[in-house]
């Protein structure tokens, strides 16, 4: 198939790039100069315009910073395609209110379209199992998915346009929740004379047990790949996390939905992103809670 690929930074440079292992044909687009030679070397084909790389596509994907991008490069690349139902598929992470009025722009010009944010991280998307969260028709997700099986492991059809970004930001929302309540009881053990290795020990195996905890333990030992065993670098940015709990409380409050503890996350990451900057892996709030820097 010949593809368009809109976003070639971290995440969207190895997807691109595995859909040209697949023997896709990818013509990519990126403002970044060092995104642009990254993909070149990876086999796709980069163009000067987003307008120009979806010219004659069958597919388009974007993977963008956030909605405001999004809606603005469809307006620039929905009218610039020039075969009839092309797919696109939107891979950002955004709001609802933004994933539908995409769906809106695409279905209004004849195509077909999904939404689907990933989970996995960039580790994922180098190898190629990522999971998405997709919101769409039953038609378009099919149409989808021999796209998707080459990108990721797992495809998960939440509902209509726009439910795969709620999917999203819901379990983001959750994950931002989780860390903090993990990083406040490995603190508290710690000052009352607990062993994180002990710790751990027990929480992993008992109702404490959670992805925060055992996949990504914001403590240096327990869990060998976590970022904590290298000063929290890589893994997911607690700048993204900041941005998807801003995203889930935009949600919530459309939707008249109660989330204190959302709430009080975002808080927290927002707090936490002015004292340590937005770079570190989200897991590095726990060293704010260890000095009380939240509180102040």
């Amino acid at each position: 198939m010949k593809i368009a690929f809109l976003g070639l930074g971290n995440m969207g440079g190895p997807m691109a790039a595995n859909l040209v292992k697949a023997d896709h044909e990818v013509i990519g687009f990126d403002l970044v100069p060092e995104a642009r030679e990254a993909a070149a070397a990876a086999g796709v084909s980069v163009v000067e315009t987003a307008a120009e790389a979806v010219a004659d596509a069958e597919a388009v994907i974007t993977m963008l910073p956030n909605g405001q991008i999004v809606l603005s490069v469809y307006e620039e690349i929905v009218p610039a395609v020039q075969r009839e139902d092309v797919l696109f598929i939107d891979c950002s992470t955004i709001d609802v209110d933004s994933a539908r009025k995409a769906a809106d722009m695409v279905r209004e010009a004849g195509h077909s379209s999904i939404d689907a944010p990933v989970s996995g991280g960039v580790v994922g998307s180098e190898a190629g199992t990522l999971t998405f969260m997709v919101g769409g028709s039953e038609a378009a997700v099919q149409r989808a998915q021999p796209l998707l099986d080459v990108m990721g492991r797992k495809t998960v059809h939440c509902g209509d346009a726009g439910n795969g970004q709620a999917a999203k930001i819901c379990n983001n929302m959750l994950l931002g929740v989780q860390m903090i309540a993990v990083s406040e009881a490995f603190v508290l053990g710690e000052k009352l004379g607990l062993d994180p290795q002990a710790f751990f020990d027990v929480a992993s195996t008992s109702t404490g047990r959670c992805w925060a905890l055992d996949t990504n333990c914001p403590v240096p030992g327990p869990v060998e790949g976590s970022p904590a065993n290298r000063d929290f670098s890589g893994g997911f940015a607690s700048g993204l996390m900041l941005k998807d709990l801003g995203l889930a409380q935009d949600a919530a409050e459309l939707a008249g939905a109660d989330t204190a503890f959302g709430r009080a996350a975002r808080d927290a990451y927002a707090r936490f992103a002015e004292i340590d900057g937005p770079k570190r892996d989200f897991s590095a709030i726990i060293t704010a809670i260890r000095d009380g820097q939240l509180n102040a």
